[in-house]
């Protein structure tokens, strides 16, 4: 008779049903377990609930504050025509803008890519994708530094401006191509000193072609990024910043919340600097004046002021620690605003408290709130440990370490003692009679 063959690893359709069923159905609960455990994933999430409307956000949910040079600008408006750019208006502005010089109104980062302003337009990336990319690929110059264009691209809709050399390096021909037979092989150039390149790209685009431009007309539209006015530095400075802070720049005042840069500008170099450590903070301590003039000593930890002392003779130092920089700098430059009173913040998840400036969170209890015992208003001391008498050695004539008479013992105690030591006489025995 002949069978047919059958393999070992099959299984018949009913019982490999029956394990896919089993498999969806395990995999169905473990989704809803995440969904259910989702918002307990998320140590120190913030839920803020308004009692007034009782309108319930979740802090993951909102946009968190960046600072006000990573955020949108503010669009130009500069007239364009609808006739297209030709060759000969093309060299003019190549031969205009070709190193140009300006300052930098907000940071370029490296890279690639780079920022792309769009003309009487916005800016992308802006906010956390903007910071991101500075963090991502580093700095090339900070809001006040002078910038160069060391080359102008023309593309069908948009303008490519390289500064400070460009972000990409630069690769020559000569450099691969070799001479020799065989495995000899001799580069005709050798290769570059391998510095990377510390340049940043600026790209202006346009809808649907570039129009036709004076050189004026392009640093207008670039003005909101790079800014071509003649300029001292504390002025290119002081120009990206708030009214208030570049005033108080301006006015040699230094702030809680100033960077190194800020204090430099409105201050100059200290006199002296000393470094010190406060508990597990380190800190660098700037000295402005000597006395009988007023002296200035700024804390600065890391890259920030963290403290103002100001001390006059015959007066009692003040002491500034409130940050007073930081509100100035977030989104659109106003102080951040006290929240509403209708407002209550609840932390969910592992929460951090700070021991510096928070307290420690109270013990749990059963009372209720407001509640007091009997026994609140009884005061009751603390019981110390027992401290038992240490035994005083006995008096020893002659030696005495600590130079002192010895105290000679009362007369009973003495008496006792030589009771004690004399011989005790014997009791008299009976005599028999005569």
């Amino acid at each position: 008779m002949i069978r047919p063959f059958q393999s070992s690893g099959l299984r018949s359709p009913r019982r490999a049903s029956r394990k896919i069923r089993r498999n969806v159905l395990c995999i169905a609960g473990l989704f809803a377990t995440a969904v259910l455990l989702t918002p307990w994933a998320f140590p120190g999430q913030v839920i803020t609930v308004d009692t007034h409307t009782g309108t319930v956000t979740n802090g993951a949910t909102q946009t968190s504050t960046v600072d006000r040079r990573y955020q949108q600008i503010e669009p130009t408006h500069v007239p364009l025509t609808k006739s297209e750019l030709d060759a000969k208006t093309r060299l003019e502005l190549v031969r205009i803008l070709q190193a140009e010089q300006g300052f930098a109104m907000r940071p370029f980062p490296r890279g690639h890519k780079g920022l792309t302003l769009a003309a009487n337009g916005k800016l992308e990336p802006y906010g956390e994708g903007y910071l991101s990319m500075v963090t991502k690929e580093g700095l090339s110059a900070k809001p006040g530094d002078r910038v160069v264009l060391t080359d102008v691209k023309f593309e069908h809709t948009r303008i490519v401006f390289d500064l400070n050399g460009g972000p990409d390096a630069k690769h020559r021909f000569m450099r691969h191509v070799e001479i020799g037979a065989g495995p000899n092989m001799t580069p005709v150039a050798q290769q570059g000193d391998g510095q990377e390149p510390v340049g940043a790209r600026l790209t202006l685009s346009f809808k649907e072609h570039i129009p036709e431009l004076t050189g004026a007309e392009v640093k207008a539209l670039l003005a909101p990024m790079i800014s071509f006015d003649v300029k001292t530095p504390i002025q290119a400075f002081t120009d990206t910043l708030p009214p208030r802070l570049k005033e108080a720049i301006l006015n040699h005042h230094v702030l809680v919340g100033m960077s190194i840069d800020m204090v430099l500008f409105a201050k100059g170099q200290p006199e002296s600097k000393t470094r010190e450590v406060e508990g597990q903070m380190p800190f660098e301590e700037w000295i402005y004046g000597k006395p009988p003039k007023d002296v200035e000593f700024i804390r600065i930890n890391g890259n920030r002021v963290v403290r103002v002392e100001v001390a006059k003779v015959g007066e009692t130092p003040v002491i500034f620690s409130k940050d007073e920089v930081e509100g100035m700098m977030r989104t659109d430059g106003t102080p951040l605003a006290p929240p509403d009173s209708h407002t209550r913040t609840v932390a969910e998840g592992d929460v951090e408290h700070n021991p510096d400036t928070q307290a420690p969170a109270a013990p749990p209890s059963l009372r209720n709130p407001g509640e007091k015992l009997p026994t609140d208003d009884q005061r009751t001391g603390v019981m110390r440990p027992v401290r038992m008498p240490k035994p005083k050695p006995a008096a020893q004539p002659g030696n005495n370490p600590d130079e002192e008479p010895n105290t000679p013992p009362p007369p009973d105690v003495k008496a006792a003692a030589a009771a004690a030591d004399s011989p005790q006489p014997s009791p008299a025995k009976p005599q028999p009679p005569n």
